[in-house]
């Protein structure tokens, strides 16, 4: 269009071991080309870059995060696929950064106040900061004077009412340490809820939503006005659901009693609840949600681990609805949210009660944007896909505009 400045933002998404980006058009909010890098620091390192419908796998060592995105950056202007023609032509990076704590509370222009508070929280989420930090330093090396915009998991989550977030333990290991409930996936309970509002065309100041993040790491927030008021995952990301190796809720005896019986440090000890743990550890299968929900049906084992699975999500929806004195809308997003049928079915059937009706034959669908629910159920049922780059995206174009 003419006269309109063309915006393209990159969103970056750090692990540890790993680089997640994607190159966005913000004035028609098309993907221009995304990829991942894995295993960064390793001989073996390879990216896939996506472009024009093409995959294209590339076999190339790094040994840093530095190294993973200036190779990532290169991609964009390859002559062979290039999408721009220079790196001048990015005007902002946006930053998925995990852990703000209670120093942040929004997303933030990063800035040295930005790295020391990831610094700060680098106990909280030792996989995840270290990485963000490092993705931060990449960007600042390859692509100096960018402005970078990072957009906090835990941010969202802010508005929490104290009795929400406070553990029952003494008060003083809260004003000491910050021991208290954080909450994850903030960005994609932001991004779907909103999106149920544009789709129902209803003010989200009017609508009480509970939304399942359900992936390799899953979690449930009760919005209220559009504001997270209660949140399944804790003061680190292996609170709440039981997910596909990470524990979830337990009495916290289990842990002490195993620690003492196995004679475990606590590092041990977070490895197995992290690691080797939740719906993999209760059916002694490997981790990987498709494998065990397929063998539910000839595995005991798998069968009472997707059947707990089940369980505790519903138990969670049950309870925000005595957080939000009633429940509007039920929205499934993540891997399994969007993509396992059964789940779904499972979940919704344990809440009718409340009057939920799933209808079995608009729940049959993967990866789609629909309404599940029956016209008669009391509480609507979405399926939606979630989109967190596109909202790192959009959160990164209002700051720096």
């Amino acid at each position: 269009m003419k006269g309109r400045k063309i915006m393209k933002i990159l969103v970056l998404n750090c692990g540890s071991s790993s680089l997640k980006y994607q190159l966005i058009d913000m004035n028609t909010e098309d993907v221009i080309a995304s990829g991942r890098y894995e295993r960064i620091g390793e001989e073996e390192a390879f990216i896939t870059h996506k472009v024009n419908g093409q995959k294209i796998e590339i076999k190339n060592a790094v040994y840093n995060h530095s190294e993973a995105i200036d190779f990532a950056l290169k991609q964009l202007i390859n002559p062979k696929y290039k999408v721009i023609d220079s790196l001048d032509e990015i005007n902002a990076v946006g930053h998925r950064l995990v852990h703000g704590g209670e120093k942040i509370a929004e997303s933030a222009i990063i800035d040295e106040n930005v790295v020391e508070v990831l610094k700060e929280y680098t106990d909280l989420a030792p996989l995840h900061n270290p990485a963000c930090i490092l993705g931060i330093e990449a960007c600042k090396e390859v692509m100096p004077n960018k402005p970078m915009v990072g957009v906090f998991d835990t941010a969202f989550h802010q508005t929490m009412p104290k009795d929400k977030y406070i553990y029952p333990i003494p008060y003083e290991y809260y004003k000491k340490y910050s021991v208290r409930k954080y909450g994850f996936h903030g960005t994609s309970h932001m991004f779907v809820s909103q999106k149920l509002a544009e789709i129902e065309n209803k003010p989200i100041e009017d609508m009480r939503i509970v939304t399942c993040h359900l992936g390799q790491g899953s979690s449930i927030c009760a919005i209220k006005g559009g504001k997270s008021i209660d949140t399944s995952m804790g003061l680190t990301p292996l609170g709440g659901l039981p997910m596909v190796t990470r524990s979830g809720d337990l009495d916290p005896s289990v842990v002490t009693y195993i620690m003492k019986k196995e004679n475990l440090t606590p590092t041990q000890m977070e490895d197995i609840l992290n690691k080797k743990s939740g719906i993999s550890g209760m059916s002694n299968l490997e981790p990987d949600f498709r494998t065990i929900e397929n063998k539910s049906n000839n595995n005991d084992e798998a069968k009472l681990a997707i059947e707990n699975f089940n369980y505790v999500i519903a138990s969670y929806v049950a309870k925000y609805a005595v957080a939000m004195n009633g429940i509007d809308y039920i929205v499934f997003t993540g891997g399994i949210g969007e993509n396992q049928i059964n789940i779904r079915k499972g979940v919704c059937e344990k809440l009718a009660f409340m009057g939920v009706d799933i209808n079995a034959e608009a729940n049959n669908i993967k990866g789609e944007e629909k309404v599940i629910s029956s016209p008669d159920s009391k509480v609507k049922v979405y399926v939606i896909p979630t989109n967190e780059e596109l909202m790192i995206a959009k959160e990164t174009l209002r700051l720096i505009k």
